[in-house]
C-alpha cells in the first residue's frame, strides 16, 4: 500500500548505524542535516494522499492504490504519467531533488529485462528479481542504488590489493551469502533498501568472479554502517541560501562489514555475464528520470536569469535576449529528446516499454555536456551582484537597512526585499558551495561522460548511415557481406 510521510519516517527509526561529522546519529529524522530531505521525501509520500495531487502521484489497480513512480511502464501513457508526477513534485517542493526512489527502481527493471540470462545461471535469480520488483510496487519503499566503490588502486586487480575496495562475497551459507566492501550512495542513510551491483565493466575472459554480485541490501541490516559527508544545511541563514538548506542530499559511504544477504535477496552472483549485462543497460530506464531533473534545473536557471533581466530592465537588449535564447535552446533540446524517446519508445526484451535508447542517451549527452556552459551563461545574465550582496541580517539591521533598501530597490514594482530574494536564490543556484557540489555530483549521479558516450555508441543505429553511404558511393554488396541494405531506394 502507498505510504504516508509519517509511515516513511517511522521506517527510518530502526536503529540503523549512521555517522555524520564523527558522531553516531540515533534518529536521522530529527537530525538537522538529514531532516530537510527526509521532510521532502515524506512530502512526496503525502502527495500520494493529498486530494490535489493524488491523481498524479498514484494509480489504482485491483482496488488498491500504488505509486505512479514505481509503476511498471507498458505504454506511452505510463511514461506520460511518470513525467507529470515528477513535475508535480518539483513544483510542490520548489526545487530539484535527485535521489528519491522513482529514478532508481528503473535499474531493477533493466536487470529484469535480462531474466533469460539470470535463468540460465540459476532459476532462483530470475524469480528473485521479479518478486522484488512487484514487492517494491506493493510496499512503496524508498529505494536507492548502490553503484560506486572506493576502488583503490585502479591499476591493480581487486585481488592484488585490499579485496574490500570492491564489494565481494566472502562466504556462502545455507541462509545466504556474506559480503564485504563499501559503496558510495546518496540518500542511503535515510532510505529503506538499495540495489547493489558491481562497477567492474571489463571482466576479461573470466566467467566467474566473487565481485560479480547484484543483490538487495536493507539499510538497517547488521553490519551495514553509513558514514556520511557533512551536509551544507545549517551553515548559514536559510533566507540567504534557500536551496542549500532544503535540498542538500546527504551522500554516504556505506560500509558492508560481513553482511548476510539472504538467498531470496540475491539477484545474481559470480556470473560475469549477468554483471556485464546490467552495467551496459543500467540506465535503460532511469536515465529518463535523471535527464528530466536536468530539464527542471534548466527552468530554474532560465527563471533566475530572466527575472534579473526584467528587474534591471535589460530584457529588451538584443545581447541579453541572445543569451536567454541559448538557455532556451539547451532546455528545449532536452525536452525534445525526452519527448521523442517516448514517442518512439521500444519494447524491451521483457515486454516493458523502454524509451528509445538512442534518443534518450543522446539527450543525456546534450543535457550534461552543456550543463557547465549554461550555468555560466546564467551566471553572466544574473550579474556580479550575486557575489557581493550582503546577507539578510544586514537588510534587517536598523543601521544598514535604509541604505540597502535605497540601493536594492529598483522601482516601485521591484523593491529591495524581492531583489534580495532573487539574488540569494541565484547565488545558491549557481555560485554557492551547494551549487558546485551539485555540478560535480552529476559525474556520480548520471555516470561520467565517457559512459554517456559509450551508451550512445551501443544504441545508435549505425546501419542507416552505412547503408545510405553504401548506396550513394556505389559500393558493392561485398563490403556488407553480400547483404543489400536498400531495396528500391528504401532502407531495409
Amino acid at each position: 500500500m502507498i505510504r504516508t510521510g509519517d509511515q516513511y519516517r517511522a521506517s527510518l527509526r530502526d536503529d540503523r548505524e549512521v555517522y555524520i561529522a564523527g558522531s553516531r546519529v540515533r534518529d536521522v529524522t530529527a537530525h538537522p542535516m538529514f531532516k530537510p530531505l527526509i521532510d521532502v521525501r515524506a512530502r512526496i509520500y503525502d502527495m500520494q494522499h493529498d486530494a490535489k495531487t493524488a491523481p498524479l502521484m498514484s494509480y489504482e489497480a485491483g482496488g488498491e492504490k500504488f505509486a505512479t513512480g514505481l509503476k511498471l511502464p507498458y505504454t506511452q501513457a505510463d511514461w506520460a504519467a511518470k513525467r507529470k508526477a515528477v513535475d508535480a513534485v518539483m513544483w510542490d517542493i520548489g526545487g530539484v531533488v535527485t535521489r528519491v526512489g522513482d529514478e532508481t527502481i528503473g535499474e531493477m527493471w533493466s536487470l529484469w529485462d535480462g531474466k533469460d540470462i539470470l535463468a540460465e545461471i540459476d532459476p532462483r535469480f530470475a524469480a528473485n528479481i521479479e518478486r522484488h520488483i512487484h514487492q517494491a510496487v506493493k510496499d512503496d519503499p524508498f529505494h536507492v542504488s548502490a553503484n560506486t566503490d572506493p576502488k583503490g588502486d585502479r591499476s591493480k586487480r581487486p585481488q592484488d590489493q585490499d579485496p574490500d575496495f570492491l564489494v565481494h562475497v566472502v562466504k556462502e551459507t545455507d541462509a545466504g551469502i556474506i559480503i564485504r566492501g563499501a559503496k558510495y550512495e546518496t540518500a542511503a542513510a535515510y532510505s529503506n533498501q538499495a540495489f547493489l551491483k558491481p562497477t567492474i565493466a571489463n571482466w576479461g575472459d573470466a566467467k566467474l568472479s566473487d565481485y560479480a554480485l547484484g543483490c538487495i541490501v536493507h539499510m538497517n541490516a547488521p553490519g551495514v554502517k553509513h558514514i556520511c559527508r557533512t551536509g551544507f544545511t545549517g551553515r548559514a541563514d536559510a533566507r540567504d541560501y534557500p536551496l542549500t538548506n532544503k535540498f542538500d542530499e546527504i551522500d554516504t559511504l556505506m560500509i558492508l562489514d560481513n553482511v548476510l544477504i539472504p538467498w531470496e535477496d540475491v539477484l545474481f552472483y559470480q556470473h560475469t555475464r549477468a554483471a556485464t549485462f546490467i552495467r551496459q543497460t543500467l540506465h535503460r530506464y532511469s536515465a529518463f528520470a535523471f535527464v528530466q531533473r536536468t530539464l527542471i534545473f534548466a527552468d530554474m536557471l532560465i527563471g533566475a536569469a530572466l527575472w534579473n533581466a526584467r528587474q534591471t530592465g535589460l530584457d529588451k537588449q538584443q545581447a541579453v535576449q541572445e543569451k536567454l535564447a541559448e538557455l532556451a535552446v539547451w532546455r528545449e533540446g532536452i525536452n525534445a529528446h525526452l519527448t521523442a524517446s517516448i514517442a518512439l519508445a521500444e519494447k524491451s526484451p521483457n515486454g516493458l516499454l523502454m524509451p528509445n535508447q538512442s534518443l534518450l542517451m543522446t539527450g543525456r549527452v546534450h543535457a550534461m555536456t552543456n550543463l557547465p556552459r549554461v550555468i555560466h551563461t546564467a551566471r553572466e545574465l544574473v550579474g556580479g551582484q550575486i557575489c557581493v550582496t550582503p546577507d539578510v541580517a544586514a537588510f534587517e539591521a536598523p543601521e544598514t537597512k535604509p541604505w540597502l533598501e535605497k540601493f536594492y530597490t529598483v522601482s516601485d514594482e521591484w523593491v529591495a526585499d524581492d531583489r534580495r530574494k532573487l539574488l540569494a536564490f541565484a547565488r545558491d543556484l549557481v555560485n554557492s558551495d551547494y551549487a558546485g557540489h551539485r555540478l560535480t555530483f552529476q559525474l556520480f549521479a548520471q555516470s561520467p561522460p565517457f559512459a554517456h558516450l559509450a551508451a550512445v555508441y551501443r544504441n545508435f543505429d549505425w546501419n542507416g548511415p552505412l547503408g545510405f553511404s553504401q548506396k550513394a558511393a556505389g559500393l558493392s554488396d561485398r563490403v556488407w557481406g553480400g547483404k543489400k541494405q536498400f531495396q528500391q531506394g528504401v532502407p531495409t
